[in-house]
């Protein structure tokens, strides 16, 4: 029997990470520049030390620009995206049925507290969350085990008791490298990316196409 739920956030909660690259995608056109899908995955689900989307054009390209510009005119952009998005199909429905069946809840994301707590409140699904791990809290964010190994020790529970909710390859490879189960629900971006073949994650469009009675009793995690 599954104790706990751990999610991700951005891109699994609400897609953040599409808007993102969009915004960011169509400011690189005005410089004549294209940003790949496989450029900017290095920058999903993780941070921004291996591609920095806010520079690239200027420490890679020699582009002169004011950053401090672009990346307001970038969080701008993005902000008027996510005007649009709504809490993903199937999330409200876990975490009810997770209450209600007294599972712990948590969530662990590679992005900042601050972030997090704002569209938690924002979105008015804070109260669900028993213990919330960010980057604020740990010294290396996912693809690194950390953050789910401390939602785990917060929570009181052993990494076979709990199942990850994920969306990207990063994400993923956290989970299981903290000895998780992990169902992976895609958005329209990190559908696109290339997940570990053999890590044996559960794939599905979205929550709703995994029954949560059959996932909390472990047969599904179990086949």
């Amino acid at each position: 029997m599954m104790k706990a739920i751990i999610f991700d956030f951005d891109g699994t909660i609400i897609d953040t990470e599409t808007p993102w690259f969009y915004a960011f995608r169509d400011a690189y056109k005005e410089y004549d520049v294209e940003l790949t899908l496989e450029q900017y995955s290095q920058c999903v689900g993780t941070n921004i030390y291996t591609f920095n989307p806010y520079e690239y054009l200027k420490t890679d390209r020699g582009i002169e620009l004011d950053l401090d510009a672009f990346k307001a005119r970038i969080h701008q952009d993005h902000a008027t995206l996510m005007s649009k998005q709504e809490v993903r199909e199937g999330i409200l429905d876990y975490l009810n049925a997770a209450k209600a069946a007294g599972l712990r809840i948590g969530l662990a994301s590679s992005s900042g507290r601050f972030w997090i707590e704002k569209h938690l409140e924002e979105l008015g699904i804070r109260d669900y969350f028993e213990t919330i791990m960010t980057a604020d809290d740990v010294k290396n964010v996912k693809p690194d085990p950390e953050l789910y190994q401390k939602a785990l020790a917060a929570l009181g529970v052993k990494p076979e008791e709990a199942v990850a909710i994920e969306d990207s390859p990063n994400g993923a490879r956290a989970a299981a490298a903290a000895g998780m189960s992990c169902i992976v629900v895609p958005n329209e971006l990190t559908g696109l990316l290339p997940f570990d073949s053999e890590a044996g994650y559960i794939h599905a469009v979205s929550l709703t196409h995994i029954d949560f009675e059959t996932l909390v009793s472990g047969s599904l995690l179990s086949v």
